[in-house]
């Protein structure tokens, strides 16, 4: 079975190439609304499900189809990716000394069917001073980041505290979870 990622994340693409996979990339312009009535887990589940029925016609009988969907969820509310500047901010300032969790889903398609995981960790931010927000938000921009941040960059490294679970979660894949997952369905 050939894989094809169906994202365009950079920090997917580069997590399933460290795993040793070989794949193609498609990318969907797909709604991912949700209802707010829905669990975390079934929020990126269904954001999965659109993408891979965006894809679906275009991969081929003997190919896999990996689609996945990352949130940051604090106190019942779901942090998306920010709009702009001062959205970023925010976000980042509702994080500042709390903990959350960041959930990902992951869906595959092929000829036997779909498959789905879904992973969590908790992250837990110290007191974030206003000038490193800013600082971090001018800087690397996180705006095609859920919750306004990267774990992996600057404002990880000196606001994070805290991680219970996946580090690579947080940056959009569960590796740890992946690799056996993607072994039984290929």
């Amino acid at each position: 079975m050939k894989l094809v990622l169906g994202s365009a994340s950079p920090r997917r693409k580069e997590l399933l190439s460290k795993l040793g996979f070989e794949f193609r990339v498609l990318t969907a312009d797909c709604d991912e609304s949700f209802d707010p009535k829905q669990s975390p887990e079934e929020i990126v589940l269904s954001i999965c499900k659109k993408k891979i029925d965006a894809l679906a016609l275009q991969i081929e009988a003997d190919e896999t189809l990996l689609c996945a969907d990352t949130i940051v969820y604090l106190d019942g509310t779901v942090l998306g990716k920010p709009a702009n500047r001062e959205e970023a901010i925010a976000m980042l300032n509702l994080l500042s000394g709390k903990e959350h969790e960041v959930y990902t889903g992951l869906m595959l398609k092929n000829s036997q069917g779909e498959h789905n995981l879904i992973d969590c960790t908790v992250v837990r931010f110290q007191e974030l001073k206003a000038e490193d927000i800013t600082h971090y938000v001018d800087q690397f921009q996180p705006f095609d980041k859920a919750g306004s941040y990267g774990i992996q960059e600057w404002i990880g490294h000196v606001g994070v505290i805290e991680i219970r679970g996946s580090f690579t979660n947080v940056m959009g894949l569960p590796t740890q979870r992946l690799y056996p997952f993607l072994r039984s369905h290929l």
